[in-house]
């Protein structure tokens, strides 16, 4: 066939050889042959626009009225739902031939006082199905996921094409108009009010790469110019995974290869057995290697782009086909990233699961291309790689302070993989223990400073003692100087048993103190600890501040209200539901001699903080 043409990109005309015909064409052909409304949502290239020319044409053969607009030519960018609804009449207009017919100005004007989608109703009423009467009417729209850039909802337009099929059942003359939507998308982000949508009364036209016994006719270009060409077809396929613009185009290369290197009979010489061999190294020199430079027309660069635009997405989207890469077995669930790398053709639905579409998309896009685009992404990358590598167990790579800060910040409002999930919440709760270290080694650095201050007053009271019994033994000499040595040790005196007291005060602040940072650190046990101290060293004061009494109680009520501490104690939910009315001082010694007789990690001075205490 020296005449024979491969077509890579576009749409294929009617005629063409290399049309392949798949389950898909008799499928849509026989659905609106009943009257269905059907959709043919798919990823780019994978020959739409030619099924629906193919189906067009057959349709027109049989003398139905068969016209296609194309969405993408409405414009998206500035233009208004008056001129969107307005371009779709007027198409029609035109692809019907009504004019001349039909003035379409004075007919638009006429109904100014309803709204565009009523005009379009009334445009196949008034017009269509009068003028073709007892004809059927096929209505194919392309590119419909052009309307995902306007800046307004066109619900109302599918809720238009729900409303003529359910009409049918009300006005038999619905029953002549069909319609059929072709685009890369899927129902649910086409509409987004459930009560509007055509699609669940609607059939679903599975476009599936081609098929080996399908593919026939694609032999017709290199047929007599290799000795076995069903099996270099077979291996093309096994390449391309049956993708309709990869088939193409590697079929236009075996082509191209057969018409430079013929032998004298014209033939290209393939030794049987080797077509796999020859096909791969089609494949990797024409197709893999340096792709970016040889991807035209452009194919492998838009699934790149498709990947790679939302960067809210990417980081998902990277980490689910990472897992397939790895042969990780990915059952189908219709999450947004599952759709949106269904709709950027690398993989496709296999009995229930995801697979990656074909080995060249494999090769080109493989686990090295998605740990660079993965890195380009995270601002931590080299931080996560590093924690990655490690198993998940070098905490030193995770991020602290400042540098944690900024990756949550960035990580708002994307959808990360899990993996990055895990490393930043790693992160976070070492950052906290980190923190609460801190807090706690600074709490524990002013309780030692006040004891001390308080052991230095001890000892300079000490001092005071010793002078106050030196100066007694000479006051005997005269009752005056015994007098004034007297009154002046008993101010003295006095004075040292106010600063013990202080000390005792003091005290038992620094075991409040101690106690709520205990609590605040989630540590119950030492906090009940240091309450009970507090108590017991406030019953041994003589003169009770009323304020500190109420903070002391405080406290230690808190200590054995704590729902976490009476979980960590209690031995039993009946021991809690006795004691629960005794008073705290009492209930904290139950709950810590409860924990004592279970565990040992305690220290010996705090074992006996609750001797004589019933």
């Amino acid at each position: 066939m020296t005449n024979y043409r491969y077509q890579i990109g576009g749409s294929l005309a009617v005629d063409a050889p290399s049309y392949v015909k798949r389950r898909a064409d008799v499928q849509l052909y026989e659905a609106l042959k009943q009257g269905e409304f059907c959709y043919i949502l798919s990823s780019r290239q994978m020959g739409k626009s030619s099924l629906l020319v193919q189906t067009k044409y057959r349709l027109q053969q049989e003398g139905f009225q068969c016209k296609s607009i194309d969405l993408s030519i409405m414009g998206s960018e500035s233009i208004t739902p008056l001129q969107w609804y307005k371009g779709i009449v007027g198409d029609l207009w035109t692809e019907f031939n009504l004019i001349g017919k039909i003035n379409l100005k004075s007919w638009w004007n006429e109904k100014a006082d309803i709204s565009f989608v009523q005009k379009l109703k009334l445009f196949i009423e008034e017009l269509l199905l009068i003028h073709f009467p007892d004809q059927r009417i096929f209505i194919f729209i392309d590119e419909v996921d052009s309307i995902l850039n306007l800046k307004f909802s066109v619900d109302d337009f599918f809720s238009l094409i729900r409303f003529c099929y359910n009409q049918r059942a009300i006005n038999p003359e619905y029953n002549r108009i069909t319609f059929a939507i072709f685009g890369v998308a899927t129902p649910s982000y086409l509409i987004q009010e459930p009560t509007k949508t055509p699609f669940n009364i609607g059939k679903a036209i599975e476009l599936e790469g081609f098929k080996l016994d399908e593919a026939t006719p694609l032999i017709g270009g290199f047929q007599e110019r290799v000795e076995r060409p069903q099996i270099v077809l077979k291996e093309i396929l096994a390449w391309t995974g049956g993708q309709p613009f990869l088939t193409q185009k590697l079929c236009n290369v075996m082509l191209k290869m057969s018409q430079m290197h013929p032998d004298k009979e014209g033939i290209i010489v393939i030794p049987p057995g080797t077509e796999a061999f020859w096909v791969e190294n089609f494949v990797k020199s024409l197709i893999i290697n340096n792709w970016e430079l040889q991807d035209e027309p452009e194919h492998l660069r838009t699934i790149r782009d498709r990947l790679l635009w939302n960067e809210q997405l990417t980081g998902r989207l990277l980490s689910t086909y990472q897992q397939l890469l790895q042969y990780t077995d990915i059952h189908t669930d219709d999450g947004r990233e599952q759709i949106e790398l269904l709709l950027s053709g690398l993989v496709v639905k296999h009995q229930g699961y995801l697979k990656i579409t074909n080995p060249i998309y494999r090769t080109i896009f493989n686990l090295a291309w998605v740990k660079q685009q993965l890195k380009n992404l995270r601002p931590y990358s080299q931080a996560f790689d590093a924690w990655m590598a490690s198993a998940r167990t070098d905490e030193s790579r995770l991020l602290r302070g400042q540098a944690l800060k900024d990756a949550q910040q960035w990580s708002q409002d994307k959808r990360l993989s899990d993996l990055d999930y895990q490393f930043l919440a790693a992160s976070q709760e070492l950052d906290r223990q980190e923190v609460e270290k801190t807090l706690e080694a600074a709490r524990a650095k002013e309780v030692e400073a006040r004891l001390a201050i308080e052991q230095k007053r001890i000892i300079q009271q000490r001092r005071a003692n010793r002078i106050l019994a030196f100066l007694t033994t000479g006051m005997t000499i005269k009752f005056l100087i015994f007098l004034w040595l007297w009154l002046s040790t008993l101010s003295q005196y006095r004075q040292a048993s106010i600063n013990l007291h202080q000390a005792r005060v003091g005290e038992i602040e620094a075991l409040i103190s101690s106690s709520q940072g205990h609590f605040a650190a989630n540590q119950p046990l030492q906090a009940l600890i240091d309450s009970i101290r507090a108590k017991r060293s406030l019953q041994k004061l003589e003169a009770v501040d009323a304020n500190l009494e109420l903070e002391v109680d405080r406290v230690l009520q808190q200590a054995v209200s704590n729902p976490q501490a009476i979980a960590q104690l209690e031995t039993s939910q009946r021991q809690s539901e006795q004691i629960s009315e005794v008073e705290p001082l009492a209930y904290g010694c139950h709950l810590l001699r409860d924990y004592l007789q279970t565990s040992t990690e305690i220290r010996e001075s705090d074992r006996h903080v609750c001797d004589s205490i019933k």
